[in-house]
């Protein structure tokens, strides 16, 4: 190490090139100035005695530091508001998200709400048709009994009817009251017996049918087409039929329109080629499943007057 190393310089610190550069151009304006001042005057003007303020370099220096002050607090508050910026969006997106998944989880919601009010209208279709397929049956039973306490009430005083007629014949009665009987007699013929047996139980379903709803291929147990409740009121015998109305119309053996019996398919149309049939009831009637205005209903030969009729039982 040399001996000289600890001894402080005694040279002046060297100055910068552009502060050099800067007061020499200073100096050299102010020198201008008086210089020209000077050869303008008089010759015996007097010396200036005022002074000019040169500027500084701490004021320059103090502007600088203000200028780069000012421009870190803009670069500063940009970047907050970008900051910012960013946080609104990433706010929308995260709210956006959330309202999707709330509607979406409520949709859910509403599809098994409505999922749910369906199946329990179908169970309480379904019980309400069970109700009513009870009672449709238990109307039709009480009709198959009373028919046939009815045909066995009737074969019960036809045969003491006739039972009284013989008696009084035998018994030299007089010619009027031999033609009243013969006249009650004619009468008892002429008038067509209660169905009974499985034509009774053909006729007491269709009958209960009546006010049902027709729809094209019903086969019951609320709504049913021509065809349907025929092959219906059969099956209720434990007689099977085809279902479509030309071949129920092909079955059987044909019989006269005057020589009915309750039981009885109707049809309209050719035998083979039928388009409508339903079932005779008696006296004069028949019940079928006409068309979605009417429904089932009950009603007279003369309304629509049938093309023939087979028979079957």
């Amino acid at each position: 190490m040399s001996h000289t190393a600890h001894i402080p310089s005694h040279r002046k610190p060297r100055r910068s090139a552009s502060k050099l550069a800067l007061r020499a151009g200073v100096a050299g304006g102010v020198l201008s100035t008086i210089a020209v001042a000077g050869a303008a005057g008089p010759a015996h003007a007097e010396p200036v005695t005022e002074t000019i303020e040169m500027p500084t370099l701490g004021s320059l220096g103090t502007d600088l530091a203000s200028a780069v002050s000012a421009s870190a607090e803009a670069s500063q508050q940009e970047a907050l508001d970008q900051s910012l910026m960013a946080q609104e969006n990433a706010a929308l997106q995260k709210a956006a998200q959330e309202a999707k998944k709330a509607k979406a989880e409520a949709d859910r919601k509403a599809a098994a709400e409505r999922a749910e009010k369906a199946r329990a209208e179908a169970e309480a279709k379904a019980e309400r048709e069970r109700a009513e397929a009870a009672e449709r049956a238990a109307r039709a039973e009480a009709r198959a009994q009373l028919a046939t306490t009815s045909a066995s009430t009737s074969d019960d005083d036809g045969s003491s009817d006739s039972s009284r007629s013989t008696t009084s014949r035998s018994d030299g009665s007089d010619s009027s009251d031999s033609s009243n009987g013969g006249s009650s007699a004619s009468e008892e013929e002429t008038t067509q017996a209660p169905a009974s047996g499985s034509a009774a139980a053909i006729v007491s379903f269709a009958r209960a049918q009546v006010g049902d709803a027709y729809v094209s291929g019903g086969t019951g147990p609320n709504s049913w087409d021509c065809s349907g409740l025929v092959q219906a009121a059969y099956r209720a015998a434990g007689i099977d039929l085809p279902r479509i109305s030309y071949q129920q119309s092909s079955m059987g053996t044909s019989v006269s329109l005057s020589d009915l019996q309750p039981g009885d398919i109707l049809y309209w149309g050719s035998r083979s080629g039928s388009y409508h049939v339903a079932v005779y009831v008696g006296g004069g009637m028949y019940v079928g499943a006409q068309n979605s205005s009417t429904g089932v209903v009950e009603r007279s030969l003369d309304w629509d007057p049938p093309s023939g009729a087979v028979r079957i039982l």
